[in-house]
């Protein structure tokens, strides 16, 4: 069988880039994409240097033709892509009733639209090649909802739903879409989070400690893997028991 690629948006850092790592340790091509490259080639150079194939491309998830360009030159690099990983996401908190409509849009646009717009792009050869797998990173939020962040909430709860209507609609073809839900993860986004809110999240996790990102990494790892097979519209919660 030859070697799948596995093409990984938000790469540049936390689970993204652990997601890279542990694919391409684990054999697969890997396409790292984000917004700015300087981190991407750098990761790039590392998984080469390793032993690994991987390749770098920007790619802006809030402009359909940013994602469309990178896909395209991806294709060129390394023919098909076998495999998405949409992680890519960011936040701009705040209480609904203040929420500016630039920052409830732009958080749509780049975690649920860009996420959609990526699987265009791969569902057309995927199902020629009737294969592929598809895994969405959502969050424990997009499952039970957070103050202050209807935005985000909304956009992990949104991929949640795409993930199972899509699953019904490509699953005839061998193709399988499930989501990924991670808890409190330590990551540069929750580093920013005050002392006593970081407190308050570990004390409200059974397994009494924030998750990792190689976590959610092996859990993608599973769910593109053929152990996974016949595993699709699934919700793979990985959050320390948070959310039950």
């Amino acid at each position: 069988m030859s070697v799948r690629t596995a093409l990984i948006t938000g790469a540049s850092r936390g689970i993204g880039k652990a997601c890279a790592e542990t694919l391409a340790k684990a054999g697969y091509r890997v396409v790292l994409a984000a917004r700015t490259l300087d981190k991407l080639e750098e990761l790039a150079s590392e998984l080469r240097a390793e032993g690994g194939e991987a390749f770098a491309v920007s790619m802006d998830m809030a402009s359909h033709e940013s994602i469309a360009a990178a896909f395209s030159k991806a294709a060129k690099e390394f023919g098909r892509i076998d495999i998405l990983v949409n992680n890519a996401g960011i936040t701009k908190d705040g209480l609904a009733v203040r929420m500016k409509p630039l920052d409830w849009e732009s958080v749509l646009a780049t975690n649920l639209s860009g996420s959609f717009y990526a699987i265009q792009q791969v569902l057309q050869v995927m199902m020629r090649e009737r294969w592929g797998r598809i895994v969405n990173i959502s969050s424990v939020v997009g499952e039970k909802g957070n103050p202050g962040q209807a935005n985000y909430v909304a956009s992990k709860a949104g991929l949640i739903g795409l993930t199972k209507s899509l699953a019904m609609e490509v699953g005839s073809r061998n193709i399988t879409v499930n989501a990924v839900a991670p808890g409190f993860i330590k990551t540069d986004m929750t580093h920013d989070l005050s002392e006593e809110l970081q407190k308050k999240m570990v004390e409200a996790t059974p397994l009494r400690r924030m998750g990792t990102a190689e976590e959610i990494a092996w859990a993608v790892k599973f769910l593109v893997s053929e152990e996974a097979a016949f595993i699709t519209g699934h919700v793979l919660d990985v959050n320390g028991g948070i959310y039950m």
